[in-house]
């Protein structure tokens, strides 16, 4: 028996059956997830604001693109904004719905006042969005313009990372691109001195509804 070949061979006699960890439960017990994502996110610089359900919260982003005189802005085709005619909701504005306007995206995005997008899952603990890439969905809309409005319904609250991880649908594929967005870029240098938007958007606002 070879120097190789006995090392194996003791490997394998002191090999024993493992009993694989249980399905994880999460250690965070938050009695309100909208109330702590609300502050989690808000402690980052980010904005949340609160509407009773998706009418109302269509209602809070015109309002936002009113607030920062949006007149371009890039939208994902993602739920729930798959389901609204949003250049007739919106005519002032200039729209690019990603998959389905032609044109180049990532010139449209460089120059766009707004992008818009849904999310996968809001992390209560963190305070962070969950967007990840797939068919009509590009990074590059909650990138490249100065303000990313998300909408976010209560149902994609999750009290943590490992608690949404654990109740994906295993069989389906990990997307090839997964972003956790906490709050507006920010940067500081050597004193310390914060500065937004700097590697991605000023400003972030989730609209949470019910």
């Amino acid at each position: 028996m070879s120097a190789r070949e006995e090392i194996l061979e003791r490997l394998r006699r002191k090999a024993s059956n493992v009993e694989m960890p249980g399905a994880w439960q999460s250690q965070r017990n938050f009695p309100d997830l909208a109330e702590r994502f609300t502050a989690s996110l808000t402690a980052v610089r980010g904005e949340v604001r609160r509407a009773e359900n998706l009418e109302a919260a269509l209602v809070e982003v015109g309002t936002i693109l009113e607030e920062v005189s949006a007149k371009t802005v890039v939208a994902n085709n993602e739920s729930p904004l798959s389901d609204v005619a949003l250049a007739e909701r919106w005519p002032e504005c200039a729209w690019h719905i990603v998959g389905q306007s032609s044109g180049d995206l990532r010139e449209f995005c460089a120059g766009a006042d707004v992008g818009l997008s849904g999310v996968e899952a809001a992390l209560a603990e963190t305070g962070s969005l969950v967007v990840h890439s797939g068919v009509g969905k590009s990074r590059l809309a909650t990138l490249l313009p100065p303000v990313h409005i998300a909408l976010v319904p209560v149902s994609c609250l999750a009290p943590d990372i490992f608690t949404w991880t654990a109740s994906r649908n295993q069989e389906a594929p990990m997307p090839s691109n997964l972003n956790l967005i906490s709050g507006p870029s920010k940067s500081a240098d050597i004193e310390f001195t914060l500065t937004l938007g700097v590697h991605g958007p000023k400003r972030l606002v989730a609209v949470l509804y019910e």
